[in-house]
Order: structure tokens, then C-alpha cells, then sequence
């Protein structure tokens, strides 16, 4: 459909809780997850959610079938719609690495996420998700759905010594 413009840190679109998808499925839902496809493959992304480009509904899309080039040593996480998210996470056991964001260009730093978590939706037919993931996996579902929230990944950070230009950070990867 349509690369979209990407929402930057600043635009209080971005700081706003979106609301549920009321219908599962329906072609705007469809048009909204291929435009959110088209435009995290134009960008790299490894993930977008809807409040990203501006809309304002529970829908992320991450993962790709390749490896990322912005996380080159990551593992490929499947392709995923996510539609009205439930985020369990399982066990105590959190995680800190790097991350960067979209609306977020050019910066990383060191989040804290939990481990292994569950989450539960649907996908942009109707049908249910229910998988239970850890790492990499765990990581891309939270801080997308972190966006549905109204976070960006610099509210959960901890320790602002680990935030930076990605080029300065990791010369290698610019």
C-alpha cells in the first residue's frame, strides 16, 4: 500500500495509550498492516507499531524472515501481526541490551526487559496468538507494545551513561 511517514521522539502522538481494534478483521485493518509492513521494510525496522505512523489503534508488526542489518548478530524473529496485546512476562528474570527505535533515529541505549514472557492477540484475520518467547523475541514484543502504551524506550531505561548516538556507540554499524 504505502510507506508512511515515521512519528519522531517529540510528537505527542507517540505519548498517548492506544485504543483496542473494535473489528478483527476488516480491510482498514488490512490496509494498516501492510502499510505498517511496507514502511518498517523501507526503514529496517525489526519492528513498528501503530502509533509509529501516527494511528492510533493496538496493532504492532514485527520480525522478518532475514536478518536485521540495524541487528546484524540477532536471531530472525518469525514475521508477526499483533493485534489487541496481553503482555505476561514469566519468571523474575530481566535482561539488559541495547535497542534503538524508529522514532528514535540514530540513537541507542541499554533497556532492561524481561527475559521470557507470553503474549496472547490477534492476528490481522481473527485468529489467536498465544506464544510463550524469550530473548531477542521477548525484547521486540515489549518494546513494541511498549508504543501502544505510550512509552518510548528512554522511560524504561535505567542508567542514561548507556544512551547515544549509534555511530559514536557502534562505529561499525553506521
Amino acid at each position: 500500500m504505502a510507506v508512511r511517514p515515521i512519528l519522531r521522539m517529540g510528537d505527542p502522538r507517540l505519548l498517548q495509550a492506544a485504543q483496542p481494534v473494535a473489528q478483527v478483521p476488516s480491510p482498514e485493518l488490512a490496509a494498516l498492516v501492510q502499510d505498517l509492513r511496507d514502511t518498517m521494510a523501507a526503514a529496517n525496522g525489526a519492528g513498528l507499531a501503530a502509533p509509529q505512523i501516527g494511528v492510533g489503534l493496538q496493532v504492532v508488526v514485527f520480525g522478518s524472515g532475514l536478518p536485521n542489518p540495524r541487528y546484524p548478530a540477532a536471531p530472525v524473529v518469525p514475521p508477526t501481526v499483533l493485534v489487541n496485546p496481553v503482555l505476561t512476562p514469566l519468571g523474575g528474570e530481566q535482561a539488559l541490551d541495547w535497542e534503538g527505535c524508529l522514532s528514535l533515529p540514530g540513537l541507542r541505549g541499554q533497556v532492561p526487559r524481561w527475559q521470557r514472557l507470553r503474549y496472547q492477540g490477534l492476528d490481522e484475520h481473527g485468529q489467536p496468538i498465544d506464544r510463550t518467547v524469550e530473548g531477542f523475541h521477548a525484547r521486540v514484543v515489549q518494546h513494541e507494545c511498549d508504543h501502544l502504551w505510550g512509552k518510548l524506550y528512554p522511560m524504561q531505561m535505567t542508567d542514561f551513561s548507556q544512551f547515544g548516538f549509534t555511530d559514536q556507540l557502534f562505529p561499525d554499524l553506521s
